[in-house]
């Protein structure tokens, strides 16, 4: 799928062989400052989710080139790091990035609180904020943050309609 500036999407991967990713909490901090580094400057983050052998991102892309470069680079400075340190050869993720354009601005909420939700679907924790790599907390949290949390709230009417939609979405 050719990406297009301005546009809304879910981006996702998992481990080569649907294996892990990330080996420990140095992982997911090294990825997400990677991130920060190659696809904040081209894009708007709306909600991530880390998991052991897969991840999400919905975002929307401010700069189609860019981001094109930022996700490709992100991809490789991560890998190599990972290969090296853990002695590693070959491909850590299953092929390139998955993308699904998201068009709704119904479905905008429904695939925050789908990647939110992960970590309690996959039985890491017993609800989401507990789970520290993930945008939830960001949400909740009067702290400085880089996601777009002042759209997102408005989407979901705000923080009362944020937590009750992931609560109501965890009992469905």
């Amino acid at each position: 799928m050719k990406i297009e500036e301005n546009c809304y999407y879910h981006i996702y991967n998992r481990g080569n062989n649907k294996n892990e990713i990330f080996f420990e909490d140095q992982n997911y901090r090294f990825f997400l400052s990677q991130f920060a580094k190659y696809i904040y400057p081209c894009a708007e983050v709306y909600a991530y989710v880390l998991m052991p052998n897969h991840f999400h991102f919905f975002l929307k892309v401010t700069n189609q080139v860019d981001f094109e470069k930022g996700i490709k680079n992100f991809f490789i400075s991560y890998s190599k790091v990972i290969n090296l340190k853990y002695e590693r050869v070959g491909s850590l993720f299953q092929g390139r990035y998955k993308s699904k354009k998201i068009d709704s601005e119904s479905y905008y909420t429904r695939i925050i609180t789908y990647i939110h939700q992960n970590p309690v679907q996959d039985n890491l924790v017993a609800y989401m904020g507990q789970y520290k790599y993930s945008s939830y907390q960001a949400y909740l949290s009067r702290s400085r943050t880089l996601i777009k949390k002042d759209e997102v709230l408005g989407w979901f009417g705000g923080i009362e309609g944020f937590i009750t939609d992931h609560q109501l979405a965890r009992s469905d």
